[in-house]
């Protein structure tokens, strides 16, 4: 509404109309629309005046004119305001005044000397084409304008293109000209937003009006320590030494999670300047001038200064995309991209006008929301409408344009809607232009390579993408779909590394993803925003993280075998409430009132497990999270059952283990001992029937490996999983010698068809939990098409797949 009042003013202004008495004066519109221009006169600095009251102050000044003046010449307007008419008429009386107007100016106003300007050279007819978008129009004018230039046939200051409107166009030739290298100079100014000063103002703006997540915050000070210095001597010290997958969404948040970063690291030195900016920024928009003051400086300054002078700070996020900044380039040496009101004014040799279309130009007049016109009639409000001014402009840039004119228009408008032609182009014959035509001058290497699929195949990067593109659609294996050398050295690497129990369920049951992980590094992306819910696997980690200091607090005195039901309760509840406090400051949860709901059912999850004991010996120790197979640098933190350090060897195999057992139950006499897995998913159909369930289920078995390894005293071990979704459910494996043996067995084939070059996707591979699943073609016609020769590679392992 501010926008609209501010258009409504200054339409007023120029038409030089007084609503203030009269019957306008009894439209609640024009009463507020007085209010709002007296508030503004009472506000503005004295030096600073509307148009009105500057013509106003200039007329009582008019006899000063022949010695500060002296004769006055108006080049090249084809059209004045009304509320500038008066004083040019009366400054005419006393200097003289001549007028410069191009052929079609409005002058019958003026009573001083015109001068019409006439083309000194012959134009020809324009040429009209037709181009698919907007885009397609950009790239053309790019090609027009480089074959120009390059051709010798015109210098950069005599090419112009221009559009009634030009914003549709703005992004396109921001995007394109830098391949271009053309110096383009955008009349009307490049939007803040596409500089770093206007991204340095969007990011401040993104946190005072959406909160100071970690991600946010991160971004701002990226974009402004390099002026203020926030990390001190070592910009890199303090954004590193916080984990970045906490999401700190409050000031508290972050307090503790400075204050544990300097704990860790007490060379950091105080972080009380990076508070003193994140108390400023935890006020939000009501402490937008101060934080602007103390994290912007210079043009960035000047960019929120504007946008907030035009709107309230509420909406400071609208008025930034809004604002513009001058063109970096030069006029004088750089092909010009204007309006055509600014073309008119300055025309040139060589035009291009883009837009042309039955919406485009003339515009279409439209009604003032504000004034509409039952209250202010439009012919006063706005003596040069839209429609008119764009059909002037139009003809005194055609005639101005004697070296060449091409008029260009859209079939289809940037959503894809089809759009007929404008009135202006009459009947003149249009060439219609393919976007995959073959350009006779390309703008830029990528716009001939496109063109040219001959000289495109020479290059080693398109030519790989071709054979890609080419394999896709091909039944047979080839080399994008998982076959290389055999032997490959990284396949050796990732094969000969420790494997714990997530990389070896990967190998089994997604070779294809296993050789991304592990041989090439993929990794996939992890969410930085603030969650309404914590992922499945992020559930289980909390409830892993309860039942490790639940029982670690209860052992050794009172021991968890001995402790009762009340022990276990308050051990749980401690547990809680520290996760609850340390989590946040390590990783995404979601907003305070969920994490707490969250943290409460995985507690509920926890003391079901905690509950289901079946131990009662007092001769019985129990651990959580016992590391085992680990690297000789390991250090543990408490006594442990075994050495970490020791390795962990698959019988049979060339794998080497390590991993983590989420609990383990040692007897002493008779020596035993129970590991097991949690679950905190609900139990499959066939829960008592399950063994590997197909490389899926590996956990228990190579805890119960290692136990055997590890302990000294040859122990009876017992491997279970415990469910603790709903009723908990405990499953006891009941061979663990064959379960290990089809596990040595499936390792070795899969080993075996790594080794010979093939890596095919596996049970895995399309399962929607995959999180390597965007590295896969999205359709799903590929894994139709490829199943069979999949099937072919992986035949040895898929009678694996089905074991349960």
């Amino acid at each position: 509404m501010a926008r609209a009042l501010a258009r409504t003013l200054r339409k007023l202004w120029e038409a030089d109309l007084d609503i203030s008495d009269g019957t306008h004066a009894q439209s609640y519109r024009a009463r507020e629309l007085n209010l709002v221009a007296e508030r503004l006169r009472l506000i503005l600095p004295k030096a600073m005046l509307n148009p009105r009251e500057l013509r106003n102050s200039a007329l009582e000044r008019i006899a000063h004119s022949s010695r500060l003046l002296g004769p006055v010449r108006i080049e090249g307007l084809s059209y004045v305001a009304p509320v500038w008419r008066r004083l040019i008429q009366r400054l005419s009386e006393v200097v003289p005044v001549e007028w410069c107007v191009p052929p079609g100016a409005e002058t019958g106003w003026f009573s001083g000397t015109v001068n019409v300007a006439e083309p000194t050279e012959q134009r020809g007819a324009p040429a009209v084409i037709s181009c698919a978008d907007p885009h397609h129009e950009v790239v053309e004018s790019l090609r027009w304008a480089r074959e120009l230039v390059a051709s010798g046939a015109a210098k950069p200051h005599e090419i112009a293109i221009a559009a009634a409107s030009p914003a549709a166009w703005d992004d396109h030739f921001l995007a394109l000209s830098p391949q271009a290298a053309l110096r383009i100079h955008f009349s009307h100014g490049i939007p803040a937003l596409s500089t770093r000063d206007g991204q340095r103002c969007a990011a401040l703006a993104d946190v005072l009006m959406h909160g100071m997540s970690q991600r946010r915050v991160r971004r701002l000070f990226s974009l402004c320590r390099d002026r203020l210095g926030l990390f001190g001597d070592s910009p890199d010290r303090w954004p590193k030494a916080l984990p970045r997958g906490a999401t700190l969404p409050r000031l508290e948040d972050w307090k503790r999670a400075l204050e544990a970063a300097r704990l860790r690291d007490p060379s950091l030195g105080s972080p009380e300047d990076i508070l003193s900016l994140l108390e400023i920024l935890a006020k939000g928009a009501m402490a937008s001038t101060e934080a602007a003051a103390a994290l912007l400086r210079g043009r960035s300054l000047r960019i929120w200064s504007s946008a907030t002078r035009c709107a309230p700070v509420d909406a400071i996020e609208l008025s930034l995309r809004n604002v513009r900044l001058a063109s970096e380039s030069d006029a004088a040496d750089s092909i010009a991209w204007c309006s055509a009101r600014d073309l008119a004014a300055a025309p040139r040799r060589f035009v291009r006008l883009l837009g042309l279309t039955n919406r485009g130009w003339p515009r279409r007049a439209t009604t003032d929301p504000v004034l509409p016109g039952h209250i202010v009639p439009a012919s006063e409000l706005d003596p040069d409408p839209a429609p008119r001014a764009d059909r002037r402009h139009f003809e005194i840039i055609l005639d101005a344009a004697v070296g060449g004119a091409v008029l260009s228009r859209s079939r289809r408008g940037a959503q894809g809607s089809r759009i007929g032609r404008s009135p202006l182009l009459r009947d003149l014959p249009e060439i219609a232009l393919s976007r995959a035509r073959t350009p006779a001058h390309a703008f830029c290497e990528a716009d001939r390579l496109m063109a040219r699929p001959g000289e495109a195949s020479e290059v080693p990067l398109i030519r790989s993408a071709g054979r890609c593109w080419h394999n896709w659609h091909v039944d047979e294996l080839t080399e994008h779909d998982g076959r290389f050398a055999p032997g490959h050295p990284a396949i050796r690497r990732a094969i000969e590394r420790v494997q714990s129990a997530t990389s070896l369920q990967r190998l089994l049951r997604d070779p294809l993803g296993f050789a991304w992980r592990y041989a090439l590094d993929f990794d996939a992306p992890r969410e930085r925003a603030q969650p309404l819910t914590i992922a499945p696997d992020e559930l289980g980690k909390l409830v892993h993280e309860l039942l490790r200091r639940a029982v670690d607090s209860l052992e050794p005195d009172p021991g968890y075998a001995r402790a009762s039901e009340a022990d276990i309760e308050a051990a749980l509840k401690h547990a809680a409430t520290h996760v609850h406090e340390s989590w946040p400051l390590e990783r995404p949860v979601p907003p305070k009132l969920l994490w707490t709901n969250t943290v409460d059912y995985a507690s509920a999850m926890a003391l079901t497990g905690l509950l289901h004991r079946d131990i009662r010996e007092a001769s019985t120790r129990s651990w959580t999270e016992v590391p085992f197979g680990q690297s000789d640098d390991f250090r543990a933190d408490r006594e442990l059952p075994w050495d970490p350090t020791r390795p962990v060897p698959m019988p049979g195999t060339p794998i080497r283990l390590r991993g983590t057992i989420d609990r383990l139950d040692l007897r002493s006499n008779p020596a035993a001992a129970r590991v097991t897995d949690y679950k905190s998913g609900g139990p499959p159909t066939n829960a008592s029937r399950l063994v590997i369930g197909g490389g899926a289920e590996l956990q228990r078995c190579l805890y119960a490996l290692a136990c055997r390894q590890l302990l000294e005293d040859e122990p009876v071990v017992v491997a279970r999983l415990l469910y603790l979704s709903g009723e908990p459910l405990a499953v006891k494996l009941n061979d663990l010698d064959g379960a290990l043996e089809q596990i040595a067995a499936f390792v070795n084939e899969a080993i075996a068809m790594l080794n010979g070059g093939i890596a095919v996707p596996g049970r895995l591979s399309f399962d929607r939990s995959n999180d390597l699943r965007l590295a896969l073609p999205a359709s799903p016609g590929y894994e139709r098409r490829k199943r069979s020769a999949f099937g072919k590679a992986a035949a040895n392992l898929s009678p694996f797949w089905s074991h349960p």
